[in-house]
């Protein structure tokens, strides 16, 4: 409703909802305290207050003490003026000593009390009495009552100072101030009570440093007010957050209280117009109301401002006179003034004064931003009082002729450490040429020079500064441009600070009242290089400049980081930075000079002292241009009379206008085409009052829409309007009854008013009171926003109240006058079950002999919706018994045309609503209607014209300017029909039925607004409306109907079909065939067909070729009736239905010879198998069928089957490599026909998503299995493809593999294996199969008894495998079998594994052994045993055993030594074998001719002694289980046998170095391996080195004579000197050389065989 009352009514208390709880805080206080203030006259009370009076003064002189307030009855204001009286009925305190014991002083009291009682509550002749006083006579005893007071109170003063030496005592804080926690720029009262006398001196202090508001006029205000003391801080920021200290001090001593006070900032920017703490402050140096009892004040504003015109430069002032009755010296108002809603306060542009008897407010120097509706509101403790008006601000003067009008309204956004972004208005006049842009100046506080930011002009009205230097403060302003010249400048800004927003929330270490901002930073720790920025996009792109905006890294170390910021055109990797010389502290940053319509991306880099980070990530591309679109042209404009000198202009507002500032809206006179502004500033709503026009003048007017991208285009003009008064409020609405009731709320019905003051209502307001004990309380508005039915809920009401209400109408003019206050309701909920009375029933089309009576459902249905109404009719003069029912069955309509009516006799009506619990209570009675058909009264026609339209047509020869028709259907508005069409023409209105049919059967009724009540209806049935469409149908006759327009269809072989069908023509008619405006005729390329029963007409072609490209018309005629229809077959129309013409002759030809009926494809088995398939027909048995891929034909092994006419190709366990093209041709002698299948790209993968589909629905549930490292989940499928993709999911997110949790598969099964589970593994598994769609899932509960059970299995085989690892065990190094000769040293070593390090012991033929000189057996570093035989004898053979024991089990390794006697020593070893395999070494042993295969393949036989370590490491007799090293992870797949335990020192194969000499040797057999080469030691090599080269060729040499191969003894003496040369001299073992040796060897044995 707001928008449509006008701005200088906007002082209605409907309009402002916000200041209600000023006026409800009073109205509360003064009922609360009703019961102590004293308003009678008696002079009996009179004497007894002033007894008391003088008793409590008594008393005070003569106690020096202050602590205790003085006893008082008089009412005064906070400065201590006295205002009235009042009468202490209940008072509980014991501040007087009376001396009497507890029984009668309660006694005495309930004594006074009974007669405060009586003399307040007095008979009820007296009340009266005393109501009817005149209010004259009223205030005159209160002024009596006053002066008294007061000289009684001068009396206690001056008693007071009498005895000035007793009363005089330190300052004492009665009341210390409290501490405060407010938001920014909210203003703080400290407040504080101190007694003392001498009256004490006070000074506030702000951590410790005295406060003087001089030194910052506005800031701090300091008042004192006899002994309460109070520090206002205006407008908190954070420098005020500090300990405030107040201190009292007088020749007795002094004392001070401490209070803080914390400034909080919100999230968002903290709007101005916040609230100030309610009757905190008193503005302007004049005092806060009194809220002190006995005295109700009205206040008048009289002398009001009216509607103001200014211009920039400038000073403009008014004000308001106020009379505030009783007017007391002691108490002023609180004077507040605001503009458009929001409150000013006092600075350099505006100044307020109140001089005690006028409001006065003073704009210096104006500028735009002054433009507003400004209110004055005067604020007393009994309410308040409001006056508004509209201040017009205009352009100055140019100083150059055609330049434009100043900016306007300049501010400062997200302010950083050296960027800023300046926005403000455009203006509203151009100076008659576009603007073509802006310049945006700067200055440094404190500076008088200002530097122009832009070099070139911007048109976007935001404009990014960069280059400020930090923590300096600057204010800017903008000028607009034109080709004619430049503005002036706009109203500078506020000053804004260049520093990070993050620094202004940090505290700096100097004291805050200091006005700077210290920010602390802690040492940089050296060498860390920031992080990436985060969250980099772009928050701004126009065609001038780009705004990038990130966040700083989250890895910057404690030292304050810079950015680069870098650029490249998209498509590009080539990045260049763009800030190259001086890196930007902010994390915003402006880009310039980018080319418009280019595509860019941005990244930023931070840099510090330990270097330049990694670059963010880059942005998407931005394509530099303006983003931000101006507004459209705003929607029709319409004005509507106000005022003599104003109009009220409203329009539609623009569509999808984003950001949108504002409108400007222009005049002019009609006919001149001659433009002025209506306003200079840009109002947001979509109306606005014009004023400063011309009485009795024509006007247009038009609108433009403003955002930061410019300003919109004009609308339409106006319609032109006369300046005039406005229409009238309407008069109160009346009949206020009660719908519906709840615990709660009460729907509300009221009638129309009888005036509605010349225009629509447009809404009306609800207001409700309390009435309590029969007196009416305060009223209280129901709805903020009007409502425009006459029904409303009115909520938040107390049960079992009783209430009254009354109604205001609002329409244009604005809001009437209530109405008289309603019946007294109480608010209970109704529990009936019968519905409640209709509501608002009217009547319309009123004749001598009937009426429609229309009315709206109950709103309270009863326990049962309602199913119908009944009528009552009586004459409005007869009495009530009178009612009698129109009709006897209840209608289910809202509506009811009455007869039977007796001309000139007036009529009431009511209505009763039913259910199925019965009938409920009447309506109220409508107004009397009289029975008359008034004179020009209508009726509706029904016309069908010569076209054959159907239309209602009503015309009313009553119009007013204002007056609309209204259409109904069924008595229901018709806004935007579907099925017509509404026309009005001056005082005539049409109805068009479209295409009227069964639909449109009903009522139509049409209602003319702003008359004495002219309407009509016409009743459509459905006879009449036969009877409508037989005589349109007769008036179109000379058009032959279609049922269907001329279309075309392709038949077998590519045949075109044109037709369509008449839907009535003779036999007579006639039609032409037409292409291309050339007719044609029936020949051998068109064949024409025309039935006449059917009326389908019918052009055939065999084909179409090029020339047949363009339009086909079929031209029909019957008598006069002619009708036409056309097909445009051009263009790629033509082209798609040739194409198909096409392809069905190819089809009927290729369907004559083999070909396929479905073309190929594929299916997938159960089995995964993929089975391509096709389906061929017309076949025969020479008819061959061939497969290709690729190019490359198929064989397919198995015969061709036609008989079910299915081909098919299995492909099984598919995979990557069958991807391709695959063909299937069919020919024979008649014919080819081809089908090929796409399994390529995305065919391949859709093929294959079929496929896993079928895997995943092949799985198995999800199974739970406990293994020795944890808990294994697992699923099997009947085929596995390595392709398939399968997501694991606990709890319903996706698993991160870690080496803990794993997955994998083997063969067929899918698992996933959880190591070491814990508490946090417990939940849903789950298994999701991906196949391209919905996929599958396969879950289980790995919780509860299957968590615990598999838990428990998983811990036993852990305990188990920790067993089996750690058990003592012979890891590997002893032989089967050793075969030694006697006087020889053994040495065997073998690896020992265990933990806790096992015992190990020695057996020889089961007997324990003992190491001695003799037998030397060690165990070293836990690891190694060692098992020496100094001097090896015959006694020594037998079956030798190592067993090892620890806390997890024992093992045994057992070697049989073999002592053969000494055969003497050729210094050569030789190499024997027996038969069962194992190795004899003896120096001069005879040697039978050997097999090649009996030659072990040893190291190199140079060396004196031979060392040989087995590959087998776990003999047969022993156990198999070998444990696994802690350093080592075992595997999830499968388990193996780890190496044995190796000195760091030897490689696998060699014996421990250090228990060898050059007479041990030591030879390990096995029957089930063969041992591998050893590495000969550094020892061994030396001993090669130095052996003698000619002994070891004389020593080969007489082994070569011991076995008769003289012949050969150069050849071998040269090959064994060679290969003993090699094999010592090598530095790495060379594993050519037991295979040279053995080489030699088998020839030596060759030759000999020889």
């Amino acid at each position: 409703m707001s928008g449509s009352i006008p701005f200088y009514q906007k002082h209605h208390r409907h309009y402002d909802r916000g200041y209600r709880s000023r006026e409800t805080e009073s109205a509360i206080s003064q009922y609360q305290q009703s019961s102590s203030t004293y308003s009678s006259h008696s002079s009996k009370s009179t004497k007894g207050i002033r007894a008391a009076t003088y008793t409590g003064l008594g008393e005070g002189g003569a106690s020096p003490l202050p602590k205790r307030a003085k006893p008082t009855y008089l009412a005064m204001d906070k400065e201590n003026q006295i205002i009235g009286y009042v009468v202490p009925i209940f008072r509980g305190s014991h501040e007087f000593q009376s001396g009497l014991s507890d029984t009668e002083e309660a006694r005495a009291k309930e004594s006074a009390g009974y007669l405060a009682r009586c003399d307040l509550f007095a008979s009820g002749v007296e009340s009266e009495r005393i109501e009817h006083k005149s209010h004259r006579t009223v205030m005159r005893e209160s002024a009596e009552r006053i002066s008294l007071s007061k000289r009684i109170h001068e009396n206690e003063e001056y008693h007071k100072r009498l005895n000035e030496d007793s009363l005089m005592h330190t300052p004492e804080f009665v009341i210390k101030p409290r501490s405060h926690t407010v938001w920014e720029k909210q203003c703080v009262r400290l407040h504080c009570t101190i007694s003392g006398w001498p009256e004490p001196r006070v000074v506030w202090y702000k951590n410790n440093v005295s406060i003087d508001p001089m030194a910052k006029p506005g800031k701090y205000k300091v008042e004192s007010s006899y002994s309460v003391h109070s520090l206002e801080i205006n407008k908190c920021d954070f420098d005020d957050t500090a300990q405030y200290r107040v201190s009292a001090m007088n020749s007795k001593g002094e004392t001070s209280a401490f209070a803080s006070v914390v400034v909080k900032r919100f999230k968002g920017d903290v709007d101005d117009s916040l609230p100030s703490p309610r009757l905190q402050s008193r503005k302007f140096g004049f005092k806060a109301p009194c809220l002190e009892y006995g005295v109700k004040f009205e206040t008048h504003i009289v002398e009001k401002f009216g509607v103001s015109f200014g211009r920039e430069g400038e000073t403009l002032s008014f004000g308001c006179s106020v009379i505030i009755y009783p007017s007391l010296q002691r108490f002023q108002p609180e004077i507040e003034w605001y503009r458009d809603d929001k409150l000013l306060v006092q600075s350099k542009w505006v100044q307020m004064h109140w001089s005690g008897d006028r409001a006065t407010l003073t704009l210096s120097h104006l500028n735009k931003e002054d433009e507003g509706l400004y209110t004055l509101r005067v604020i007393t403790k009994s309410g308040f009082e409001t006056h508004s008006a509209y201040v017009f601000v205009r352009d100055a003067d140019a100083e150059v002729a055609g330049a434009p009008g100043a900016p306007l309204d300049v501010q400062s956004l997200d302010a950083n450490k050296d960027y800023v972004i300046v926005t403000w208005k455009q203006p509203a006049v151009d100076g008659g040429s576009p603007i073509l842009g802006y310049f945006v100046d700067r200055c440094e506080v404190g500076m008088t020079h200002w530097f122009q930011c832009n070099d070139t002009p911007v048109k976007f009205a935001r404009f990014p500064v960069t280059g400020l230097v930090e923590g300096r403060s600057y204010v800017f302003r903008v000028r607009a441009v034109n080709k004619a010249g430049m503005s002036h400048p706009s109203r500078v800004s506020e000053p804004v600070a260049a520093m990070d927003p993050a620094d202004r929330t940090r505290k700096g270490t100097s004291a805050p009242w200091t006005g700077q901002i210290i920010v602390t930073e802690e040492e940089p720790v050296e060498g860390v290089v920031p992080g990436r920025p985060r969250d980099l996009s772009v928050i701004e792109a126009t065609k001038n400049y780009v705004v990038l905006s990130w966040k700083p890294p989250g890895d910057k170390g404690h030292e304050g980081v810079m950015y680069y910021v870098e650029k490249c055109v998209s498509g590009t990797d080539s990045w260049q930075r763009v800030n190259t010389e001086i890196p930007v502290k902010s994390p915003r940053f402006a880009l310039f000079d980018l080319a418009e319509g280019k595509s860019y991306r941005f990244r930023v880099r931070c840099c510090n002292s330990a270097g330049v980070g990694e670059p963010s990530e880059p942005t998407e591309a931005t394509t530099v241009g303006d983003k931000l679109d101006i507004p459209s042209a705003p929607g029709r404009v319409v004005p509507t009379r106000n005022t003599d000198t104003s109009v009220v202009v409203s329009w539609e507002a623009s569509r999808a206008a984003k950001e949108l500032v504002g409108y400007y809206i222009e005049s002019s006179i009609a006919g001149r085409n001659t433009w002025e502004p209506c306003n200079n500033k840009p109002v947001k709503g979509t109306r606005f009052i014009c004023h400063g026009l011309t009485t009795e003048e024509s006007y247009v007017f038009r609108v433009r829409a403003v955002n930061a991208a410019g300003i919109s285009d004009f609308s339409q003009e106006s319609e032109a309007i006369k300046v005039k008064a406005a229409i009238a409020s309407p008069t109160p609405p009346y009949g206020i009854t009660v719908l519906e009731c709840v615990r709660d709320s009460m729907v509300l019905a009221w009638k129309q008013p009888t005036f509605i003051g010349g225009a629509d209502i447009t809404g009306y307001f609800i207001d409700y009171r309390e009435v309590i004990g029969g007196v009416p309380g305060k009223w209280h508005e129901a709805n903020i926003k009007s409502v425009s039915e006459r029904a409303y809920r009115v909520s938040e009401l107390k049960e079992n109240m009783l209430y009254q209400f009354q109604v205001r109408a609002a329409n244009m003019a604005g809001v009437g006058i209530p109405s008289l206050p309603s019946e007294t309701f109480k608010c209970e909920e109704w529990t009936i079950a019968v519905p409640g009375p209709p509501h608002d029933l009217q009547v319309q089309e009123v004749r001598k002999d009937s009426l429609v009576l229309l009315w709206k459902a109950p709103v309270y249905q009863g326990r049962d919706p309602v199913n119908g109404y009944y009528i009552d009719i009586k004459e409005a003069e007869a009495d009530f018994e009178m009612w009698r029912g129109v009709n006897e069955k209840a209608t289910n309509k809202t509506f009811m045309k009455i007869k039977d009516l007796k001309e000139g006799e007036s009529y009431v009506f009511r209505v009763r609503a039913q259910n199925k619990a019965g009938v409920g209570k009447a309506s109220d009675p409508t107004e009397p209607v009289e029975a008359v058909t008034k004179p020009g009264t209508a009726e509706i026609v029904v016309n069908v014209d010569d076209d054959g339209v159907i239309s209602l047509n009503f015309e009313c020869s009553n119009l007013t300017a204002d007056s609309k028709f209204v259409w109904s259907k069924n008595y229901k508005e018709m806004t935007e029909p579907e099925r017509m069409t509404l026309e009005t023409k001056g005082s005539k209105s049409k109805a068009i039925f479209k295409t009227p049919s069964e639909e449109d059967l009903g009522i139509y009724s049409c209602f003319v607004t702003h008359t004495d009540g002219a309407s009509a209806s016409y009743t459509l049935s459905e006879e009449t409306l036969k009877e409508l469409l037989k005589i349109s149908h007769d008036h179109k006759f000379p058009i032959i109907p279609l049922k269907t327009e001329l279309a075309v269809e392709l038949l077998e072989k590519g045949r075109v079909r044109f037709w369509l069908q008449a839907e009535k023509i003779s036999a007579n008619g006639k039609i032409e065939y037409v292409f291309n405006d050339n007719v044609i005729h029936q020949g051998e390329k068109y064949k024409m067909n025309f039935d006449k029963n059917t009326g389908v007409i019918e052009m055939f072609m065999e084909s179409l070729g090029k020339e047949d490209e363009g339009t086909f018309t079929f031209q029909l005629q019957d008598g006069k009736a002619t009708n036409q229809s056309s097909l445009v077959l051009i263009g790629d129309v033509f082209k798609q239905l040739q194409k198909e013409s096409e392809f069905q002759k190819k089809e009927w030809i290729r369907k004559q010879g083999p070909h396929f009926v479905e073309y190929l494809g594929y299916e997938v088995t159960p089995e995964c198998c993929v089975r391509l398939k096709c389906k061929v027909a017309n076949m025969k048995k020479d008819s061959v069928a061939l497969w290709y891929k690729d190019g490359r034909e198929i064989k397919v092994n198995e015969k061709l089957d036609f008989s079910e006419g299915v081909l098919t190709l299995e492909i099984t366990q598919i995979s990557k490599k069958d991807a391709g093209i695959y063909e299937v041709v069919l020919k024979d002698d008649r014919g080819k026909d081809t089908s090929t299948l796409n399994l390529t790209d995305q065919g391949f993968k859709d093929l294959m998503n079929q496929v896993f589909s079928v895997i995943a629905n092949s799985s198995t549930q999800l199974k739970i299995q406990s293994t020795e490292e944890g808990i294994r989940l697992y699923t099997f499928v009947n085929y596995y493809n390595d392709e398939l993709h399968v997501t694991w999911h606990h709890k319903d997110a996706a698993i991160a593999f870690t080496e803990r949790i794993k997955s994998g598969v083997v063969g067929e099964q899918l698992w996933l294996q959880i190591s070491e589970p814990t508490e946090k593994d417990k939940g849903k598994y789950a298994i999701e199969f991906f196949d391209g769609k919905g996929g599958l899932r396969r879950t289980v509960e790995l919780a509860g008894q299957a968590f615990d059970d598999a838990f428990a299995e998983f811990q036993r085989l852990k305990a188990a495998a920790i067993a089996e690892r750690n058990r003592a065990r012979v890891a590997g190094g002893l032989p089967d079998v050793v075969t030694i000769q006697e006087g020889k040293s053994l040495n065997l070593t073998c690896n020992i594994w265990g933990d806790p390090v096992p015992e190990v012991t020695w057996l020889k033929n089961e007997r324990e052994m003992v190491s001695n000189d003799h037998y030397i057996l060690k165990f070293e570093s836990g690891k190694f045993a060692s098992f020496t035989i100094t001097c090896v004898n015959t006694s020594d053979s037998g079956k030798y055993s190592i067993l090892v024991k620890n806390k997890y089990g024992t093992e045994s390794g057992d070697f049989t030594l073999n002592v053969i006697e000494s055969m003497g020593d050729f210094g050569v070893v030789s190499y024997l074998a027996d038969a069962d395999g194992n190795v004899i070494i003896g120096p001069t042993t005879p040697v039978p001719t050997p097999s090649p295969r009996s030659v072990p393949t040893t190291p190199s036989p140079s060396a004196p002694t031979l060392t040989s370590t087995p590959a087998n490491t776990n003999p047969q007799n022993k156990t198999r289980a070998t444990p696994t090293p802690k350093n080592q992870t075992p595997s999830t797949e499968r388990s193996s046998t780890p190496p044995a335990q190796i000195p760091k020192n030897q490689t696998p194969g060699s014996p421990t170095p250090e228990n060898q000499t050059s007479e041990t040797l030591i030879l390990s057999t096995s029957n089930t391996s063969t041992p591998q080469p050893s590495t000969p030691t550094s020892d061994e090599k030396s001993a090669n080195t130095s052996m003698d080269n000619e002994k070891i060729t004389a020593m080969l040499k007489d082994s070569v004579d011991n076995l008769g191969l003289s012949t050969l003894e150069t050849e071998l003496v040269d090959a064994m000197h060679l290969t003993e040369h090699e094999a010592t001299t090598s530095s790495e073992p060379d594993e050519s050389t037991p295979a040279l040796e053995t080489e030699n060897l088998e020839n030596v044995c060759e030759t000999k065989d020889d």
